[in-house]
């Protein structure tokens, strides 16, 4: 996408450097077969085409990748042990159907997280940071807009906390981020498919840029705080509805 305003986008380069797939922060590193498998996997999870509840099907994997069953297997456990598959006794592997009491944990981890990043923000005052954050919330302006956005706010608005997680400089509790972006994007998108969503967590983004050019460190605190809990409960909501599922809607 180009700049919006004729101006050198500060943004774009993050787009490919935070992109939501596995190992995607894995540089130079040549992935294992079972890795990649689980890669192009965890893709197809995140666009919608393998719904949740779906099966994996180890067979037709192992065909499609023209590999036997055993990296298939593999590749399976790396999608479960990063909350996108779940592991049946006796029926296989499907692509993980979360319960309400699991966005709601997942989200109570993410905002305390999310605290702990906007504190060292705060302290840090890093210019730098605030220009790539401006530069994305024009991103975010746009696609409030839109009528049909595809996900690219939702992924805009993970892709700027997974920004000021990196900034923060803790690698540990960036991949923590990471793994709970993989596991609740979809639901996100969810909860921010209108247009009257999106413009409403644009406002709480704004307000927000705001609190930090100015140095208020309180208000961008209590604003983070609104963001990742409005989320959350958009997030919940949209679960609940998605199916009369008695195991989905769990509290």
């Amino acid at each position: 996408m180009k700049p919006l305003d004729g101006a050198p986008d500060l943004y774009a380069p993050w787009e490919q450097t935070i992109a939501f797939r596995l190992f995607s922060d894995a540089g130079q590193r040549t992935l294992s077969v079972p890795e990649q498998i689980a890669a192009q996997v965890a893709d197809r999870i995140l666009e919608g085409s393998l719904s949740t509840g779906a099966k994996i099907l180890e067979q037709e994997l192992a065909a499609e990748f023209g590999v036997s069953r055993g990296p298939v297997r593999d590749a399976i456990r790396i999608l479960e042990r990063e909350g996108l598959a779940t592991v049946q006794s006796r029926r296989g592997a499907i692509v993980t159907d979360l319960t309400v009491r699991e966005v709601r944990e997942i989200f109570e981890i993410r905002g305390a997280l999310y605290e702990i990043v906007a504190r060292k923000t705060v302290q840090a005052r890093s210019d730098e940071l605030l220009s790539v954050l401006e530069a994305g919330f024009k991103r975010l302006k746009y696609f409030a807009d839109v009528e049909d956005d595809g996900g690219r706010y939702a992924e805009t608005a993970y892709r700027l906390f997974m920004i000021t997680a990196k900034y923060a400089g803790n690698q540990r509790m960036y991949r923590l981020f990471q793994s709970l972006s993989l596991q609740t994007l979809r639901y996100s998108k969810l909860g921010l498919a209108t247009r009257q969503r999106r413009q409403r967590s644009v406002k709480l983004w704004s307000e927000a840029l705001q609190a930090l050019r100015r140095g208020d460190s309180e208000r961008y605190l209590s604003l983070a705080r609104q963001r990742v809990a409005e989320s959350g409960e958009e997030a919940v909501k949209q679960l609940s509805a998605l199916a009369p599922s008695p195991a989905r809607a769990r509290k």
